[in-house]
């Protein structure tokens, strides 16, 4: 007979806000929120608040899966040994109900509140993030993060979707602009926490190909992110707010890139400082032309 584990109190609100990954939410629900807005019609302001809601908690949902399948990794990681379930604040039952409860309700109350389009791509946004990524990808390819990318790319759909119940050319760019965003941003954070994907046995490029393919890797990437990033502006489908923002900040987004591709190794001294510039502006860039995004279809 062994003893059994000590039940856990029960977990404080805001471990459980924790789990729905509040940061990436952040980016999710405002793309979500962009390509809603940039659709050729006008949607009732409750029923567009109901779909916002609803890209939220689907994409809370995935973070809590996500969370309760990868608490082991999470144990063995610096940056997320303090979350919820490796730092012993929670069951992982608890995370387990959590994220399939909050998913499910977030594809039924899209289904019945907006339309069956949107609730299909959100449903299939959550088992995407979950089961292709965090499941069969993550611990098995280096390329978890290009194909996996895919999850955090279809708020904008789903969002264009919510308001015309279809989709369109304009979003599936949103999708591929989000798609190949996804591994230089990544790859740039993976760089300078690389140490932390060895010790958790995680086949992140910067592990298992070493630090010159992966700024390499981040470079060719760049080169379709950026057409596809300005694309909507030739193609006619935005106005010129949009087209010299992208432009721009796109442009920029190279220098941050190249400085980073043409380093074959980062000195022991200089902490990483091009690569941290390019995560931290990839973030700005993706907020800056989605808003840039709006703007144009609002302003124009």
């Amino acid at each position: 007979m062994t003893p059994a584990s000590p039940l856990l109190p029960p977990a404080d609100w805001r471990d459980f806000l924790a789990l729905t990954k509040p940061r990436v939410l952040t980016l999710v629900v405002f793309t979500g929120l962009c390509g809603m807005l940039a659709a050729p019609v006008t949607i009732h302001p409750v029923l567009g608040f109901t779909a916002i809601l609803c890209i939220a908690l689907g994409a809370g949902a995935a973070g809590a899966l996500n969370q309760w399948y990868e608490a082991d990794i999470d144990a063995v990681m610096k940056r997320t040994m303090g979350r919820p379930l490796p730092a012993g604040r929670m069951e992982r039952q608890s995370a387990l109900h959590f994220g399939v409860g909050l998913g499910a309700f977030s594809v039924i109350l899209m289904g019945l509140a907006l339309n069956v389009a949107a609730a299909a791509i959100l449903a299939i946004s959550i088992l995407f993030y979950v089961l292709i990524y965090t499941v069969w990808l993550k611990r098995r390819t280096p390329q978890n993060i290009v194909i996996g990318g895919a999850a955090g790319a279809f708020p904008p759909l789903i969002g264009w979707a919510a308001a015309t119940s279809d989709v369109a050319l304009l979003p599936l760019l949103l999708f591929m602009f989000v798609f190949l965003w996804t591994p230089p941003h990544f790859w740039a954070l993976a760089l300078f926490v690389k140490t932390d994907y060895a010790n958790a046995g995680v086949p992140m490029l910067p592990v298992v190909a070493g630090e010159k393919v992966t700024r390499h890797q981040i470079g060719l990437y760049t080169i379709p992110m950026a057409i596809v990033a300005v694309a909507p502006w030739p193609l006619g489908l935005t106005g010129a707010i949009y087209g010299v923002v992208s432009s721009a900040m796109t442009a920029w987004f190279g220098v941050l890139a190249w400085r980073v591709a043409r380093r074959t190794t980062a000195p022991n001294d200089d902490k990483m400082l091009p690569e941290k510039a390019l995560f931290k502006f990839s973030i700005v860039y993706l907020f800056v032309v989605f808003g840039a995004l709006v703007a144009d279809r609002w302003v124009a």
